[in-house]
């Protein structure tokens, strides 16, 4: 019924998202993931008032998506460029706000300190550090090593060398770093899509201006962000029949994080296409093998780093991790536990879970590879790589986006894309913002806040459009 009486027009939708991204750094101001020293306790006013104002946010800015998504089918579509200013608009204010919704970004720092002074990040966790930064990391992270590629652990390395302790300074520097990512995101996504048949505009709203990349890699600062405008950026250089770049770009990617390996292949199939006489698949993979393996003994010398990442490539897999699989295990294991002679299978239940999941991930991934034909090569990886996040060791809302925002650019219009915005908006809404789990008390105001924003829109666009049309009826009884 909302929907319906909505004015689609695309520069409603640009204000209203600005709006939510507004009332989502007020918000987080006082309920963010805000340093230690300024984090305040739940039961407080001003950290009440700032849930209710980030959820009062966050529910302005996924509908001014979801319409402004609407508004790409109507007679008169946004144009990429159009779309770019809105990212920019929506952008804006979480970029000078607080981070939201996770605490990773001090992990972050911690880690490029742990680097610059010569610790074995891949041993000890930021624990061994010591110090403001290592202060400011959950402590469940305290002691787990980083599972992160010496790309990235060299990038955090120098940004912390500039900004020292600094925590604020250093939270703006790894936002740099991510909105580095997202300029390459919103450069690249059009051309993707061309090349790939779809609509360049819907690429950019579906993969650039989704909610997921606002909250999560621009506020949040995730190197997620640096790691897809990389593997973008070796797509596009493939697709364009430079493969030997393209697997350069995908290898660099993968050495942020280790997920954007699964590109290699896709630019190997695109290289496979191009290539004459027999056996061109396995010659592609053969190459782009090679390739990758270079690339990565040069960075990794050049970084210093070694090569320990190959070891905590399992960090995802600790206790400390929520996934699919790991809840399901640990149903399994307590239905176990209240049956007598059982602790011992019970204790298997997570481990057991866990191996179902990649064992239904590697299943999912050989799938897409079999039909890369006929899907195309982009396409499959961006169903490859939603398989990892589904049914991984790990479930973090921000790495949905590993595989939506190849699938704007792949994937046609039809129900599959219009399914995954909807699963887009309802991930959303999952984490708190100071990135911890939610009490009752941040729960209540959580719905509150959005029920709030709920009937902020109800009457601007059902009630407010009503006004003339009362007033012209009143005038017409008057004459």
């Amino acid at each position: 019924m909302l929907a319906l009486n909505v004015d689609l027009d695309p520069g409603r939708c640009r204000i209203l998202g600005f709006a939510g991204s507004l009332a989502l750094t007020v918000g987080g101001l006082t309920a963010g993931a805000l340093p230690t020293h300024d984090t305040l306790p739940h039961s407080s006013g001003r950290a009440a008032l700032g849930v209710l104002c980030v959820y009062f946010g966050l529910v302005l800015l996924v509908a001014a998506w979801w319409w402004l998504g609407t508004a790409l089918r109507g007679p008169r579509p946004p144009a990429p460029r159009d779309l770019v200013l809105t990212l920019c608009v929506w952008a804006a204010p979480l970029v000078c706000g607080p981070p939201l919704f996770s605490r990773d970004v001090y992990s972050y720092l911690a880690q490029g300190a742990m680097v610059d002074a010569g610790t074995d990040v891949y041993h000890h966790g930021p624990d061994a550090l010591g110090g403001p930064l290592a202060a400011e990391v959950a402590p469940v992270w305290g002691r787990t090593p980083a599972p992160y590629g010496p790309v990235f652990l060299t990038l955090a390395a120098r940004l912390v060398r500039l900004t020292g302790s600094d925590v604020a300074a250093g939270v703006l520097g790894m936002r740099a770093a991510a909105l580095l990512g997202l300029a390459l995101l919103a450069a690249l996504l059009p051309h993707l899509a061309r090349r790939c048949g779809t609509d360049p505009a819907a690429a950019l709203w579906f993969g650039a201006l989704n909610p997921l990349v606002l909250l999560h890699l621009v506020s949040g600062a995730h190197n997620d962000a640096l790691m897809l405008g990389l593997l973008c950026a070796g797509l596009v250089a493939a697709l364009a029949g430079r493969p030997v770049a393209g697997v350069l770009l995908v290898t660099l990617a993968a050495l942020v994080k280790a997920p954007a390996a699964l590109g290699l292949p896709a630019v190997a199939a695109v290289w496979a296409a191009t290539l004459k006489g027999r056996a061109r698949t396995l010659r592609a993979l053969a190459a782009a093998a090679v390739l990758a393996l270079a690339a990565t003994v040069v960075v990794t010398a050049l970084a210093g780093t070694g090569y320990g990442w190959l070891g905590s490539l399992g960090t995802p897999v600790s206790a400390g991790n929520w996934s699919l699989t790991s809840g399901l295990g640990r149903v399994t294991a307590t239905a176990l536990g209240g049956l007598p002679g059982d602790q011992q299978l019970a204790g298997l239940a997570v481990p057991l879970w866990r191996r179902l999941g990649l064992l239904g991930t590697a299943a999912l991934v050989l799938a897409a590879w079999l039909r890369r034909a006929r899907l195309g090569a982009v396409h499959a990886l961006a169903l490859s790589l939603l398989a990892v996040f589904l049914l991984g060791p790990a479930l973090r809302p921000w790495y949905a986006l590993w595989g939506l925002v190849l699938l704007g650019a792949a994937a046609p219009a039809g129900r599959l894309r219009t399914g995954a915005a909807a699963c887009a908006c309802a991930l959303a809404f999952t984490l708190m913002p100071d990135g911890f789990p939610p009490g009752g008390l941040q729960l209540a105001l959580a719905v509150c806040g959005g029920t709030l924003a709920v009937l902020a829109l109800w009457w601007m666009f059902l009630l407010a459009p009503a006004a003339p049309q009362v007033a012209a009826s009143r005038a017409r009884t008057a004459l």
